[in-house]
């Protein structure tokens, strides 16, 4: 099996930044890499981004692109979000997932099916 955890703080004020961590334990080398989700209340999970371990393939939601980055450090297996120029519209909580099937195009690495396992989500809230 394959435990995620995600942790960093959870409250910010809007143009602020804030990095996520999802620590990866267990089998991980039976992952193709990491994705983070998001899912608002009220709303329904949505793609955010994505890294292979390899760090060859990094996609983004049209959303988040330009102010959020993903990455990935093999010997900790760990991969970070860093979010900057952070907005209300960010709120939700956050998710990140081991994917478990290859992934070629970005509609592959959106679809959440391909991600075998998941950690338990961290609240993000940009208020103020």
């Amino acid at each position: 099996q394959v435990q995620l955890q995600e942790s960093g703080p959870g409250l910010v004020k809007p143009s602020q930044t804030l990095s996520l961590t999802c620590t990866v334990s267990g089998r991980h080398y039976i992952t193709y890499g990491v994705g983070w989700f998001r899912q608002a209340t009220g709303k329904e999970r949505e793609f955010v981004a994505a890294i292979t371990w390899n760090g060859e393939t990094i996609h983004y939601a049209n959303s988040v692109k330009g102010r959020f980055t993903i990455s990935r450090d093999n010997p900790k297996i760990t991969a970070y979000l860093q979010m900057n120029s952070l907005k209300p519209e960010d709120t939700a909580v956050y998710y990140c997932a081991a994917g478990t099937r290859y992934m070629h195009e970005i509609e592959d690495y959106r679809n959440e099916d391909n991600y075998g396992y998941w950690g338990q989500g961290t609240q993000v809230t940009v208020s103020g």
